[in-house]
């Protein structure tokens, strides 16, 4: 049954992998009402796909995490696929990400399982259709909030938002997302006074590690503990994407685009803007090493 009604179907989902989701650049500004800001987490690469389309920047299309999503053609169609790297087939033809392709109805598009980075995107020209909340189409999974997570069967319209023409020619060089000795920039947080001036030592020179407990709402750290100077109770307070949450057992959590408004656990830094992308595109075991991030005053 179709879930995204909007429109004359574009393609069918036969095979979402691990989780695929509607992404656009999501609804920042709203967490003063309870909602996260959602959206791709890997926006540089969102915003890549659907320049080579023609599309608006911000137009939503496909988060497939790890690969394994596959899809047919419901009418004629061009597509790009950006981030995350596998390999990408149509009709079991091997085609390269970062261009933008022709998708004849029909056709059947295989993401395969990714071998470098954990999100891509993939982009329809015309964007992708689903109901607006709160100005976005974008998938919360944490709050349940648009579309949901796609699923065999499921059905999607275009919007039907070009805006240029296809460009000629490729946009801009690129290359295989980092998969180990990930440098991320911080910023300090707003509880960093609530830790002792070896946990900040430790926080920086620290080669950390992705659990396998991440999502879109967080990834968990593995690592030593960061010995808090004050262990009384915090009152929750707002969040970010981000974050770096130290619970009581002392690894930090980062928060991403799904995670929540507001927490009780003191945020010891905060990840620079500049650096979310490359942290959406981490994988269970990747190395993590925080660096600080300039500060412009």
């Amino acid at each position: 049954m179709n879930r995204l009604d909007g429109g004359t179907p574009a393609l069918r989902v036969d095979a979402p992998g691990l989780l695929a989701t509607i992404q656009d650049l999501g609804r920042p500004g709203s967490a003063s009402l309870g909602v996260a800001r959602s959206g791709a987490l890997d926006r540089g690469a969102l915003r890549t796909a659907n320049r080579l389309l023609g599309n608006h920047e911000g137009a939503a299309a496909i988060e497939v995490t790890m690969g394994g999503f596959r899809a047919t053609a419901v009418r004629d169609l061009w597509f790009a696929v950006t981030g995350a790297w596998g390999a990408l087939r149509l009709d079991g033809r091997p085609l390269d990400p970062y261009e933008a392709h022709p998708w004849p109805q029909g056709g059947l598009l295989d993401v395969d399982r990714f071998a470098h980075g954990s999100r891509a995107y993939l982009a329809i020209r015309g964007g992708l259709d689903a109901p607006r909340v709160l100005g976005s189409r974008a998938t919360d999974l944490l709050a349940g909030i648009g579309p949901g997570a796609l699923r065999p069967g499921d059905h999607i319209a275009l919007a039907e938002e070009v805006v240029l023409p296809i460009p000629p020619s490729v946009l801009a060089p690129w290359g295989a997302p980092v998969d180990d000795d990930v440098r991320i920039g911080l910023a300090p947080g707003p509880r960093s006074d609530w830790f002792s001036a070896s946990a900040l030592h430790v926080l920086y020179d620290t080669v950390w590690t992705a659990s396998d407990k991440a999502d879109r709402v967080g990834v968990r750290l593995d690592g030593p503990a960061l010995e808090r100077a004050r262990t009384d109770e915090l009152p929750s307070e707002g969040m970010v994407p981000g974050a770096l949450q130290v619970p009581p057992g002392g690894r930090p959590t980062i928060l991403l685009a799904d995670g929540p408004v507001t927490g009780g656990y003191p945020v010891i830094a905060v990840v620079a803007d500049a650096s979310l992308d490359a942290l959406g595109q981490v994988r269970p075991g990747t190395r993590l090493r925080f660096v600080h991030a300039r500060v412009d005053r």
